[in-house]
């Protein structure tokens, strides 16, 4: 799960907002000078819409169930969802995660094998759930698995209550940016879908993410998962002692941007170990933050590469964030600690 998650949604809520505001504007104020040239203005702009929308591919486009503000609340894991055997992280209770700190964590070996233990369960997770994307799968049913593998291994999911997030992993299918919420929606013939698991095990958070194709899924859909996934791998390779975060944009840019992809600027990589999301921030685009990457710094790459433009609109259930122009993004994840002579990817 990505960090920057309240800044973000408050800025896709600005965005969604205005959006239907420059909707209105355009329909009554040009309508009201102009009605027939209004009217042609829209249509024209409708089949524009329509055509670039028929170019990203075939595919179903989600929407959301209702336009009913329904941010789930709070609510701390039952016993019976989560045995009490099992050690839950700091926000699991209250759904308030802890203040981040303005220096990033150095891991000890004692901590990087831990964190590594966590790992090795997300990843085990991850490739579980991807067995089980078939068509007429729900994402419900994959979450319902996960979870069920998760804490049979004596760890805890760590996106449940995180902020309130009501399930345990993220289910992103299509034009779904991020957070998806899993549901009773089948799974059907030519989706793409995320993946996101994270686990608490031991006291370190281990996170990551992958696309899965369900069934047959056409060219163009196929195209965008295999740039996200080299993009990730590139970026991974760019990364070891003395190199700066900001390279990591760099090298994601370099590579998808000259393949008409687009990069999310609103969702970015973090750091993690102790705490599911901590300095550094991770930005997947072109920038110019600071920072140098040192031995044990851990953190996660998890770029989100779009069809079309970037810009995301937040669903009524206060997680879900979908692309404006509904074409797909697809996203991969690797959480990794630097190492003297390079990068250790403990999700691999």
């Amino acid at each position: 799960m990505h960090s920057r998650v309240g800044s973000a949604l408050c800025r896709l809520r600005t965005a969604t907002r205005a959006a239907h505001g420059r909707w209105r504007a355009l329909t009554t104020s040009a309508a009201a000078a102009h009605p027939r040239d209004s009217i042609w203005a829209l249509r024209q702009r409708e089949r524009e819409a329509q055509a670039r929308l028929a170019s990203f591919g075939q595919y179903s486009r989600l929407v959301p169930r209702t336009l009913v503000a329904s941010r789930p609340a709070p609510q701390a894991p039952s016993l019976d969802l989560v045995p009490a055997h099992i050690p839950r992280p700091p926000y699991a209770a209250t759904g308030t995660p802890p203040d981040w700190t303005l220096e990033i964590p150095i891991l000890a070996p004692e901590d990087v094998a831990k964190m590594r233990a966590a790992a090795r369960v997300a990843r085990d997770a991850l490739a579980l759930g991807g067995r089980l994307a078939q068509p007429g799968t729900t994402t419900v049913a994959i979450d319902a698995e996960v979870h069920r593998f998760i804490v049979a291994q004596g760890a805890y999911p760590s996106c449940l209550n995180y902020m309130g997030f009501p399930k345990s992993i993220c289910t992103s299918v299509n034009n779904v940016i991020a957070h998806g919420i899993p549901d009773a929606r089948p799974l059907a013939d030519g989706d793409i879908i995320n993946l996101d698991v994270t686990v608490f095990k031991d006291g370190f958070h281990g996170d990551t993410s992958a696309m899965f194709c369900v069934g047959r899924v056409d060219r163009a859909g196929l195209e965008l998962v295999d740039a996200t996934r080299r993009a990730l791998e590139l970026a991974v390779q760019a990364c070891g002692p003395g190199v700066r975060f900001a390279e990591i944009g760099r090298t994601i840019a370099a590579y998808v941007e000259p393949r008409g992809y687009s990069l999310s600027q609103d969702l970015t990589g973090h750091g993690l170990g102790r705490n599911f999301h901590q300095n550094p921030l991770i930005y997947h685009h072109e920038n110019d933050e600071p920072g140098v990457m040192e031995p044990g710094m851990a953190f996660t790459i998890e770029p989100i590469v779009c069809q079309g433009s970037p810009a995301g609109v937040q669903w009524p259930d206060g997680w879900t964030v979908a692309t404006e122009d509904g074409g797909r993004s697809a996203q991969f994840e690797h959480t990794l600690v630097v190492t003297p002579t390079g990068v250790d990817v403990l999700t691999a």
